[in-house]
């Protein structure tokens, strides 16, 4: 009998912090390494949010909170639903935990049974299907193609929902491709679930203020309130509000549900961090103007990128809705040998080398779900942006 659980053999370390590990491993030892592979803005956390964190200090907020977040957090959250989405929760509806992944951890421990089904369009976050398997659940994955502009078509969605079908698990924008689905194409799928009640919606809404284009953020239980009682809609603070160290993520959905997770929480973290959840006071409550700029300047280096990248030899980028991501194919790379002579026979192989011998960090599109790709996050400097992009048409170019 082995010491460590047999669940963790059905899961991966996450790619994407993989990838951030190495990058700094590398720029410690001296190499010269721009790093796309985190989800994480440039810009620092608003000075108005850090003011919040610093009076909940001086005012002594530093013990214990309720497990699932302070009622004024939660007044905020339940504010915040009703005004941007038009969905209305009480705080007994309402979750708050150490960011947005242990929402999804706890709400997909707290339902998941051996064999349980849950449908994940693909290419998608790394950790939804890791997080399924640890729970003796198994990841149903539906691809979407780059001609669809990687939404999800209805006929998909209803040809893999079976009798064992728990939760569709949906993400817009997205992470890794940045698309976004309109209230059109998202009635098309709140359509198809409408028919089929043992199956419940998880919507990952970590990206809903990054969108761009005058295109216009919407959810599931927003556009199909008979999808309501069985609906998770997730959401945080980490992007939007440039609070990824923070920890802060939450969700609203039926009390029997978020009890279930309360109930989980309160046998792991316990509460998040007390000043933490007053610093989200804040970020909900307060100004919210510097989203519109920041989201400029996201604009500004999305076209930048996907601009260079479609004129380096063998890539194709589509310009995505919102997110912080592109994720260009990378198949005209594919059988080919990198100037370091690397074979390049996967995604994996392509990433690898680009690190090696150009010095720019990206994740391939296998961790994703979907290859041949990479995902590039452009939530860095326009600079170092433009001379990774350089690189990676060097790299490209340099493919025999």
């Amino acid at each position: 009998m082995g010491f460590l659980a047999d669940s963790l053999n059905r899961i991966q370390p996450s790619a994407t912090i993989a990838v951030s590990t190495k990058a700094r491993a590398l720029q410690a030892e001296g190499r010269d390494i721009i790093s796309l592979g985190a989800g994480e803005p440039d810009f620092d956390t608003p000075e108005n949010i850090k003011d919040a964190a610093k009076r909940a200090m001086d005012e002594g907020k530093t013990g214990y909170t309720d497990v699932d977040g302070i009622p004024e957090l939660k007044d905020a959250i339940i504010a915040k639903f009703k005004r941007d989405n038009g969905l209305n929760y009480t705080r007994g509806q309402v979750s708050v935990g150490t960011g947005g992944k242990q929402v999804l951890y706890n709400a997909l421990m707290a339902t998941i049974n051996p064999g349980d089904e849950v449908i994940i369009p693909t290419p998608c976050w790394v950790s939804y299907a890791d997080i399924v398997q640890l729970g003796d659940g198994k990841p149903v994955f539906v691809p979407t193609t780059m001609e669809n502009g990687f939404r999800m078509q209805p006929e998909a969605l209803e040809a893999a929902i079976t009798p064992n079908t728990k939760w569709f698990l949906f993400n817009s924008p997205s992470n890794p491709s940045g698309a976004a689905y309109s209230r059109t194409d998202l009635k098309k799928l709140t359509d198809v679930l409408m028919r089929h009640e043992n199956v419940w919606v998880l919507s990952d809404d970590m990206y809903e203020h990054l969108i761009y284009d005058g295109n216009v953020f919407c959810t599931p239980a927003e556009v199909e309130p008979g999808l309501f009682d069985r609906t998770l809609t997730m959401n945080g603070l980490s992007k939007a509000y440039c609070m990824t160290g923070w920890r802060l993520g939450y969700g609203g959905g039926p009390e029997k549900l978020i009890s279930a997770m309360r109930k989980l929480q309160s046998q792991s973290t316990s509460n998040p961090c007390s000043i933490t959840q007053w610093a989200g006071v804040e970020a909900l409550n307060g100004p919210q103007d510097f989203i519109a700029e920041h989201n400029k300047i996201f604009i500004e280096r999305r076209d930048l990128v996907v601009s260079m990248l479609n004129q380096a030899k063998g890539l194709t980028c589509t310009k995505p809705e919102g997110a912080f991501y592109v994720y260009p194919s990378c198949a005209g790379a594919i059988g080919k040998t990198s100037t370091g002579g690397r074979k390049i026979e996967t995604d994996e192989d392509f990433v690898t080398a680009l690190l090696e011998e150009e010095g720019v960090a990206c994740v391939h599109g296998a961790a994703f779900e979907s290859s041949p790709a990479f995902r590039i996050s452009y939530a860095t400097s326009t600079e170092a942006l433009k001379q990774a992009c350089e690189r990676i048409q060097r790299f490209c170019g340099g493919l025999k």
